[in-house]
């Protein structure tokens, strides 16, 4: 079985800011050994480099709710309600924008330090080797270590605002305290992605970044700078100001222009590295071609068959991709996993383990246990009543936690969208429409916030050649058996995306106004092709990347800071209120969605979508961090709120 990995060097050791004078106390290396004599050869740089990406595996593989940002904004969007079962009070908290907890949200908090420690260490000691007749590598490793210093601090920022800015292993009195995001580390995170794309080559490596994919965060964050911070409204005018840049090596420039973000976004165009696959749905493991064969009949095992050619024991067939090319299939050449459409990803293995975990304050722990799988196949799939395994209720998808479920919102919003643009593959390419696409779906009976909607995207998926709920990569090779032995949980392998190529050129179209980018996306979907306008855009965003960690992030910038209750983001989260949906699996009396504490359009004014730092943190940084605005834990609108026992 191919192995879809970003590494299997498991570093495991971020550790929060246990005190002032251990701040960030992240140790990254595998041996005992100092800066002063490790790394010794190039060898000893390739696996600092391996643990500064490791990071993501943890967050992509670890709880959902305690520690992957990237499904925390779509659960905070308007894409995605709570859900889950009557317990799961963290996911529906935070689609509140409220907190069930002071520390809630700390396990992304200390990971995003942890990883920006790594690159750090990285960057400082790449010279302790002689590079002589590998001085191409070496700028390709330090490249790597700012790359992902800036991604981690991007992240970092966008969910908690202005933090301390951390540049070094050496943690002086200074950087230990918070700065302002839109001042000080924006043009720090933008430096960093400018050395990444100058010293970075070109070869594209699995689950590694290079410098198009340097090229394409830069003009991420650099838009989200402009939008939120500035205000610079619609892009495409040409409205955004330059930010100051910060010298280091790879990065001599003293600003960074709208002008040339576009031309790094064209770099990576002209370039040819990356196209649109050709299906959408290709992209997407339910897309694989067993399921495929099983709705073909193609190709199956003899046992499949009676003696007149009839199906016995395979029975299922579906229709969503039977008119897929067989070649487009997820599991096909130049498809699925680390496809010509995927820039940046996060990738797993089969090397889960419940015995990995890494310690935290006062003895507790962070999930490591399930890193190098997909976990989000499992927290996204079906909640199922009763029929755990049963393939006739859900083929192909299987059973998981089923929370973070899509909400009312998308699906009518998509619906209407229909009525003018026609027919888009990308609805039930990321839904699954559960009262109509799935056999026998019934409601949860301790559920709540149940909207008929699942997301397919990223669904576990089984086969009939599978036995249980077992998931479909065990038909990739023969009596494979994953190392968590426990097949809904870890089994799990498909890419996170972070960064595709449909989102460089809607990124381009945004910044430029020329449609011709968003015409090539559309066009994939089946979509009518439109003029530019800034709401085209939106709505393509929206589609294009639903449930991929992108929507919250973008309302929030279409909105600017302190918008408001009537700007984008607001209102979007307030048309929630009233959508009809499921509790306690009485579908016969549905009931009217409503904030638990005050609105949502309150808590986005109130917040601008920013998490409450963690009040463990706040109190051992002695008054240098301080609590964002909206997250006063004396006030009861800020607070969990159960609303459905």
């Amino acid at each position: 079985m191919k192995k879809y990995i970003l590494s299997a060097f498991v570093v495991c050791s971020a550790t929060i800011f246990v005190s002032c004078d251990d701040m960030l106390d992240t140790d990254p290396r595998v041996t005992d050994a100092t800066q002063a004599t490790f790394p010794g050869k190039i060898g000893d740089v390739e696996a600092l480099n391996t643990a500064t990406y490791s990071i993501m595996n943890t967050m992509g593989g670890g709880d959902a709710d305690t520690q992957n940002p990237f499904y925390w904004w779509e659960v905070m969007s308007d894409n995605c309600y709570g859900s889950g079962g009557l317990q799961d009070n963290k996911v529906k908290a935070m689609h509140h924008l409220v907190e069930m907890s002071v520390d809630q949200y700390q396990q992304a908090f200390v990971l995003l330090y942890g990883g920006i420690n790594r690159a750090n260490n990285q960057i400082e000691t790449i010279d302790n080797i002689t590079w002589t007749g590998n001085e191409a590598k070496r700028k390709q490793l330090l490249g790597e270590g700012y790359f992902m210093r800036g991604l981690y601090t991007l992240w970092l920022t966008q969910l908690f605002g202005d933090v301390p800015l951390i540049t070094s292993t050496t943690i002086t009195d200074e950087m230990r305290q918070e700065v302002s995001a839109e001042e000080k580390i924006y043009p720090q995170i933008l430096s960093d992605f400018v050395s990444g794309m100058n010293l970075m080559g070109t070869t594209k490596s699995s689950g590694h970044a290079n410098k198009y994919v340097a090229e394409a965060f830069l003009a991420r964050a650099y838009m989200f700078w402009a939008g939120f911070y500035k205000k610079a409204g619609e892009l495409a005018a040409g409205s955004a100001p330059a930010i100051n840049l910060v010298k280091q090596e790879g990065c001599e420039k003293e600003n960074l222009t709208q002008a040339e973000v576009v031309a790094a976004l064209k770099d990576v165009v002209s370039s040819g590295a990356y196209k649109l696959l050709e299906d959408y749905r290709s992209l997407w493991q339910y897309s694989n071609s067993y399921v495929w064969d099983e709705a073909h009949d193609n190709g199956l095992p003899a046992e499949y068959f009676d003696e007149k050619g009839n199906k016995t024991n395979n029975n299922h067939a579906y229709a969503f991709i039977a008119d897929m090319k067989r070649e487009n299939c997820f599991d096909m050449p130049g498809m699925g996993n680390g496809n010509d459409e995927e820039l940046f990803g996060i990738q797993f293995m089969n090397a889960s383990s419940w015995g990995i975990n890494g310690a935290i304050e006062n003895g507790g722990t962070y999930s490591t246990s399930r890193m190098y799988c997909n976990y989000l196949s499992c927290w996204w799939a079906l909640r199922v009543n009763g029929n755990n395994g049963n393939r006739d209720c859900t083929y192909p998808f299987t059973q998981g936690w089923g929370q973070g479920t899509p909400s009312c919102n998308i699906w009518d919003d998509w619906t209407i969208a229909e009525q003018t643009s026609g027919p888009d593959i990308r609805k039930l390419g990321s839904l699954i429409d559960c009262d109509h696409e799935l056999a026998a779906y019934s409601y949860v009976k301790d559920d709540c916030e149940e909207s008929g909607y699942a997301v397919k995207k990223w669904c576990g998926v089984t086969t009939d050649k599978m036995t249980g709920d077992t998931p479909w990569w065990h038909g990739v090779e023969e009596g494979f058996k994953g190392t968590l032995d426990n097949p809904m949980q870890g089994e799990h392998f498909e890419d996170f995306y972070l960064m595709r190529y449909a989102d460089v050129l809607l990124m381009l179209t945004e910044l430029t106004g020329d449609a011709q980018y968003m015409n090539q996306v559309q066009k994939r979907a089946g979509v009518k092709e439109t003029a530019y306008s800034l709401k085209a855009v939106q709505d393509e965003r929206r589609w294009e990347f639903a449930f991929e960690g992108i929507r919250f992030n973008d309302m929030r910038r279409w909105s600017g800071k302190d918008g408001g209750e009537n700007c984008y983001a607001a209102k979007a989260l307030q048309a929630q209120a009233g959508k009809q949906v499921v509790v306690k699996g009485n579908v016969a009396n549905k009931v009217s969605m409503k904030h638990m504490t005050c609105s949502w359009a309150k808590r986005y004014a109130d917040t601008d979508g920013f998490l409450s730092k963690p009040q463990s943190q706040i109190t051992l940084m002695e008054g240098k961090l301080k609590q964002n605005k909206g997250w006063d834990a004396s006030n009861p609108e800020t607070q969990y709120v159960d609303l459905y026992n």
